[in-house]
């Protein structure tokens, strides 16, 4: 086999890894991937160069909704508050009709080598625009404080930026659905791309299955490790609403 002919056999082989996982996630439910510009031209070239593509992964790809990046020659905080502004304004949750009006976007170090993502808004995020306050925000406080770690050390985000909707509401909320999440993933996964944490932690089955299309109770999920975007590495961890509602004295 020449060179040429190991450079086809390996991108063959790339394109069918590919293709099988977005296979996995499309069956999975995920609707929307994020990828800059760069690497959705790399895929194209790579994609173009096969006879036979699966209609899945080609469908899967274009889906992506097409969130601007900032240059990368930006900081990290012009970058966050260049997605934070399209946020604001994301036609694909706009549209949807069932979320609410304020945005909540993230919070913390664009630096952490932490990074926490839960599933939405709720009440007390809404009112105050940031994300794990009220009595969650007090427990999620103490997990850190006996981690030996300062909530201003991590970055804190949530798959949903907007808190869902429900019929005559008030202080109630209830789990984003897999439509609310995908239309917002874009953002987050943007998130994992700029802070580029050494760790992400779901924060619950609701984040794990936003970020990774996994379903099943936490207690099933605790304790796995899964890669995900930006080389980080992902694990399950009770929601602190959770935590919350266990015995004292079995935390």
């Amino acid at each position: 086999m020449n060179g040429r002919e190991t450079r086809l056999a390996r991108m063959n082989l790339v394109a069918d890894q590919l293709i099988r996982h977005l296979e996995a996630m499309a069956e999975n439910g995920r609707t929307h991937v994020f990828l800059d510009e760069e690497a959705k031209e790399g895929l194209r070239g790579l994609l173009r160069r096969r006879k036979q593509a699966t209609p899945v992964a080609a469908e899967v790809i274009e889906a992506a909704p097409a969130v601007e990046l900032a240059a990368t020659s930006d900081s990290k905080p012009e970058r966050l508050a260049s997605l934070r502004k399209q946020a604001e304004t994301w036609a694909p949750a706009r549209q949807l009709g069932t979320l609410r009006e304020t945005m909540v976007f993230a919070v913390g170090n664009p630096d952490a080598r932490l990074m926490l993502v839960g599933e939405a808004p709720g009440y007390e995020e809404e009112k105050r625009r940031e994300p794990f306050v009220g009595p969650a925000g007090k427990k999620l406080d103490d997990i850190l404080k006996a981690m030996g770690l300062a909530r201003n050390e991590v970055y804190i985000s949530n798959i949903v930026k907007f808190r869902p909707a429900t019929k005559n509401q008030t202080t109630n909320n209830r789990k984003p659905s897999r439509e609310e999440m995908d239309a917002c993933l874009p953002f987050v996964m943007g998130e994992i791309g700029i802070v580029k944490p050494a760790c992400i932690v779901a924060l619950g089955g609701t984040a794990a299955e936003g970020l990774l299309g996994l379903s099943g109770t936490v207690g099933s999920m605790r304790g796995s490790y899964r890669c995900v975007a930006a080389d980080g590495t992902e694990f399950e961890a009770p929601i602190p609403e959770f935590v919350l509602s266990v015995p004292r004295s079995l935390h």
